[in-house]
């Protein structure tokens, strides 16, 4: 999750270089070794090291600039053998690092991908090191608002997203003026060109230029993911995409060329739905109002969490994050309310961070989302909960604490009993910042059609692969920036070599 703000956000892009196709035009005529689509976190290093590495390559982004989620990600990483480990004297490894994310998402991402992600997530590191990224104070940590690993290997940048995309700016503009990058920006990929055998030769673009075709041995998809694109979204994850939160040029157009090219789509089914996110309306997909992280990690919760049925449904103080997630993700519409009363508002700090106690009882006068009331009863009919369930949820509750007995879940932070009037109710609504689905690709991140044979000549890496493919169907620490990083960089160097072997 981002943690800038849109004027920061707005600053910091008007400080970043904007490239022009009005300078820059690629010749239709020429035969490009490697031609990579998507200049954001995946595309920038594939096409820096495949140039480096002697390929002569194309990169095409759609947008004016080059960065893509980088702008509105945290760029949160994880690697073993670090510079930042060093520093600390931390003794860490990839065969750590590898159970550590198996372990956080039950096994549910590709083995062989994860492997090849934690195998060089430490080169990855110490290349953005030399390239001048640095990671906040008392980073490395074990985790950052998800569950942790067992050893200090997760950090972020100073400036988030924006301090991996400063390390990829200075060797990307000495590779583009001495030529071994054409770059085209403001242009998009229309189509991908195959012969009659099915291998991918070439692109057609469209951009200040007109339409073009372009030819290329090797071609990679490094797109992004569809989680701005509802209806796609949808069709590929069976879930509605709830919340306007993903980069707006995460439509999904690298997930259609591939497909259109043969390529199977995998990984929808590893859909995680993150909690707390207050909407302006539930009608979707919405906007952010607000967001409660929920997380125990981060703030003890004072409240409960009912369904749309007014039951608990989860222990609200269970460790791992994940796990109440999980449990979001089986309620009806992913939807919870946390409910809580007068002395709890008063006593603890409150569910939103950086709102003020103030603020926060005045949305309950104010937003739609919020609702209040002198009974609990009443309540549950203004905030559109089951009355009688809600009742007797909170009447369980309390007895149980006054009696001391164990808590229906096991929960044991339970400093309040909710009892004392006015009561208060925040709707909630799952959501998720990324797409799961993705194309799949074997080790060698070639595109797999749906009998797992690869289609020749196209590659793929980022989010374009899907969420799922390394982090499974939950969040796991630095699984989504680490390995498209990583696997430009690996597949770069890679598609170099196979040219210069032909």
């Amino acid at each position: 999750m981002t943690s800038l703000r849109r004027r920061e956000l707005l600053l910091a892009t008007a400080s970043l270089p904007l490239w022009r196709t009005g300078s820059v035009r690629a010749d239709p005529s020429a035969h490009y070794d490697v031609i990579v689509i998507g200049g954001g976190t995946a595309g920038i290093p594939c096409a820096l090291f495949a140039a480096q590495s002697g390929a002569r390559v194309l990169l095409i982004e759609k947008s004016p600039a080059l960065g893509g989620t980088l702008f509105w990600s945290t760029g949160q990483i994880a690697g073993s053998g670090t510079v930042f480990q060093q520093r600390l004297g931390i003794d860490d490894s990839a065969d750590a690092h590898f159970n550590d994310c198996m372990r956080i998402n039950e096994h549910t991402a590709d083995p062989e991908l994860t492997r090849l992600t934690v195998d060089h997530a430490g080169e990855t590191i110490n290349w953005l090191a030399a390239n001048g990224f640095e990671v906040m104070a008392g980073h490395p940590v074990t985790g950052i608002g998800h569950d942790h690993f067992t050893a200090r290997r997760y950090q972020q940048g100073v400036n988030n997203g924006l301090s991996i995309l400063n390390a990829f700016l200075p060797s990307l503009e000495s590779s583009i003026a001495r030529q071994e990058i054409t770059l085209l920006t403001s242009t998009g990929v229309n189509g991908l060109m195959q012969d009659r055998s099915g291998k991918v030769v070439g692109v057609t673009v469209a951009g200040p230029s007109g339409i073009q075709d372009i030819r290329g041995t090797h071609i990679v998809m490094a797109t992004g993911g569809c989680a701005a694109n509802p209806r796609l979204f949808e069709d590929l994850h069976g879930v509605p995409l709830y919340a306007k939160t993903a980069y707006p040029t995460s439509q999904g157009d690298g997930l259609l060329l591939g497909m259109s090219a043969g390529g199977a789509i995998v990984g929808g089914e590893k859909y995680a739905s993150l909690a707390g996110l207050v909407p302006d309306a539930f009608e979707y997909p919405c906007q952010m109002y607000a967001w409660a992280p929920l997380n125990p990690a981060i703030r003890q919760p004072w409240e409960i969490l009912v369904n749309a049925g007014g039951d608990r449904f989860v222990r609200e103080d269970h460790p791992s994050i994940h796990q109440i997630e999980h449990r979001i993700y089986q309620q009806a519409g992913h939807r919870h309310w946390a409910i809580f009363d007068a002395e709890m508002l008063e006593k603890s700090e409150p569910i939103i961070p950086d709102w003020s106690r103030a603020r926060l009882a005045n949305e309950h006068r104010t937003h739609p989302m919020f609702c209040s009331a002198m009974s609990l009863k009443d309540l549950a009919f203004r905030a559109g909960v089951n009355p009688a369930a809600l009742v007797a949820s909170v009447n369980d509750y309390n007895r149980r604490l006054r009696s001391g007995d164990g808590d229906r879940f096991g929960r044991a932070h339970r400093p309040l009993t909710l009892s004392k009037p006015p009561f208060y109710s925040i709707a909630m609504q799952g959501w998720t910042l990324v797409s799961f689905a993705g194309l799949s690709v074997n080790r060698h991140l070639q595109v797999l059609d749906n009998e797992r044979r690869p289609v020749p000549n196209l590659y793929a890496i980022g989010e374009v692969i899907g969420a799922g493919a390394t982090s499974g169907a939950a969040y796991t620490n630095g699984m989504l920036v680490t390995p498209a990083i990583t696997f430009g960089r690996l597949l770069g160097a890679r598609l170099a070599g196979l040219s210069r072997a032909n």
